[in-house]
């Protein structure tokens, strides 16, 4: 959060002298998923966006001049993120903090871009959102392509001779990340002994449980969110099957455990 209110400060006050004396308001955006199943981060990010500023304007804002926050809602949807983007673009913001899924970040930057609106995720780690060589797009966390290095790694040294299996859910931030790790198991000279795909959103995922129990998959690696790896992880415990989970940075939050309850213990992470 704190992270979050100083990037708001930094942007705004970089954009504030761009701004004309006489305008009242300086209208900046978050914009993320406030509806859908990650609505728990879209809320983090809402909040964090709404203290951050009050406590700007609390101190007599930008310049003088007071921020007005307008909320972007685009459930994780590349096609809502870019109406997001295009409805912010009519409110006239000067600064953009989000979004959140990279899938969403990616297609709403090229607005943002083509109007010269400053966009700041804290949260898309796909390595696209930053390689366009948009000057106005930045981001304040770690890239998949470092997380995939160091799940990659910890897995070769822990689980060599292990057989690793691969999943995704094919959003762009869980394909980044599966594939990243998958690039640097190769590269380690581990070849995965299963590579799989499934659809977020589903309530069942008792096939790809079977099938991983069916191969003797000992450590399974998730790219996704919290949500899928969740039911994966609960119904495979039901089926008495414990292989090592490890995932990434989207399933921090206090909703992955109460999905998985006392099978969740045990799950390594990459933040």
């Amino acid at each position: 959060m704190q992270t979050l209110r100083t990037t708001v400060l930094a942007a705004a006050l970089a954009v504030g002298f761009g701004m004309t004396a006489a305008k009242a308001e300086i209208s900046i955006a978050v914009a993320g998923p406030i509806t859908g199943s990650l609505a728990q981060f879209g809320e983090q990010m809402k909040r964090g966006a709404e203290m951050a500023v009050k406590d700007i304007n609390a101190k007599g804002g930008v310049l003088g001049q007071q921020l007005k926050l307008e909320v972007g809602d685009d459930a994780c949807d590349p096609k809502q993120a870019v109406a997001v983007a295009n409805q912010l673009v009519s409110k006239k913001v000067v600064f953009v903090a989000g979004h959140f899924c990279s899938g969403s970040s990616i297609p709403a930057s090229a607005v943002y871009h083509e109007e010269g609106i400053l966009q700041i995720s804290p949260a898309s780690t796909n390595p696209k959102l930053t390689e366009q060589g948009f000057s106005n797009v930045f981001r304040t966390c770690g890239r998949d392509d470092q997380q995939g290095v160091v799940a990659g790694e910890y897995i070769a040294k822990h689980w060599k001779g292990k057989k690793v299996a691969i999943v995704h859910d094919k959003q762009a931030y869980s394909k980044g990340l599966a594939d990243a790790t998958k690039a640097e198991l190769n590269k380690l000279g581990i070849k995965e002994a299963m590579y799989e795909t499934i659809n977020p959103g589903e309530k069942d995922y008792l096939a790809l449980v079977t099938k991983l129990k069916s191969a003797g998959i000992d450590v399974v690696y998730y790219g996704g969110y919290h949500p899928e790896l969740g039911l994966i992880v609960r119904q495979s415990a039901e089926q008495n099957y414990h292989p090592k989970f490890l995932s990434g940075d989207a399933i921090v939050t206090e909703e992955f455990w109460q999905i998985t309850g006392k099978a969740g213990e045990g799950v390594l992470m990459t933040f």
